[in-house]
């Protein structure tokens, strides 16, 4: 059919038809919500490089949990600002069942019992000295299979305390089969792994270390574990191997540049896939915000939508609350 039998503006010409024909849904059901827990009572540390996100103290926490409980928002992401003097060249703070980790997630699960799910980062780099992700040995290299055994143990500590997805964040070969391999022995059979699968070097982290306070202690970079930003077949490699070790979901990490990534695992496996806006895809929108270029509202949802269009199933992204409220709107 051509011009002018077939005019795709009619369906476009009225609110209700461009509802009605509208192919991908936004809903709050479809955002993890990231949160950085610090020490304290009655704490919120504002984080300058990302306006609009602060860390909270644990009890301040729980009042985020219910706060997500009543906007619709399924689960929480979960990172530690974990304490200069607690942080150790082995990364042992993440072994502690008494972490901060971990005392977020037994406050909230008393509070909010089964209301909302609860993901833990995996990975060392808020543990240890150097801020890298694992072990290092003498040149700075992270060792894989020794950082491994860490990982299993934090996960375990992690399922203990009440966490209901593990998200091993490092990017080790071989720790989604060893960490799924101790939460059954253990009989966590119902806790997931969330595995960031197709995790990039990228440059779009900034703020995030900030965050965990991180910035000042990386010695290098992590480009020999985390991903090459030119790679698109390696990134279907990784999720291969993930999913047959045992991962329930994959990441991918970053979001917005990483949506041709998002689109090519979906087709290729047709599971659940997750991608992470991260804290310089927000600070971005925000940055764009302040300077009148954009927005806020629009912005946001525009940007999450394209995630569910390429095919996630979800998004963790900072703009978690402000999204739902205006899609409760």
């Amino acid at each position: 059919m051509t011009y002018p039998h077939t005019r795709l503006r009619r369906a476009r010409a009225t609110a209700w038809s461009r509802a009605l024909h509208r192919e991908t849904i936004l809903t709050p059901a479809d955002l993890i919500w990231p949160v950085f827990v610090t020490e304290g009572e009655g704490v919120e540390q504002p984080i300058s490089s990302l306006p609009g996100v602060s860390r909270w103290s644990v009890d301040l926490m729980v009042e985020r949990a219910k706060e997500a409980v009543d906007l619709g928002i399924p689960c929480l992401a979960l990172f530690p600002d974990t304490q200069r003097e607690r942080r150790s060249e082995g990364g042992e703070e993440a072994l502690n069942p008494d972490n901060l980790m971990c005392r977020a997630l037994r406050a909230i699960r008393e509070a909010c019992g089964d209301s909302i799910g609860l993901l833990t980062d995996v990975a060392l780099d808020p543990y240890t000295s150097h801020g890298q992700d694992g072990l290092v040995d003498d040149n700075g290299y992270v060792l894989n299979d020794e950082t491994v055994e860490v990982l299993v143990g934090q996960s375990l500590n992690q399922a203990r305390a009440g966490a209901d997805i593990i998200a091993p964040s490092d990017m080790m070969d071989g720790r989604i089969e060893a960490i799924r391999e101790a939460l059954e022995s253990e009989g966590h059979v119902n806790v997931q792994i969330m595995s960031y699968a197709a995790k990039y070097a990228s440059a779009f982290y900034g703020p995030f270390r900030d965050a965990v306070n991180t910035n000042g202690l990386l010695k290098g970079d992590k480009k020999t574990y985390q991903m090459d930003p030119a790679n698109t077949e390696e990134a279907l490699r990784e999720v291969e191997l993930d999913l047959a070790e045992g991962a329930d979901s994959v990441m991918v990490k970053p979001g917005l540049p990483y949506l041709d990534i998002v689109r090519r695992v979906k087709e290729a496996f047709e599971v659940p896939v997750f991608a992470y806006q991260v804290s310089g895809e927000y600070a971005m929108i925000e940055a764009a915000v302040a300077a009148g270029a954009g927005d806020r509202d629009a912005l946001v949802l525009e940007t999450l939508l394209a995630f569910k269009r390429a095919g996630c199933s979800g998004v963790l992204t900072y703009h978690a609350l402000h999204a739902a409220r205006l899609l409760n709107g």
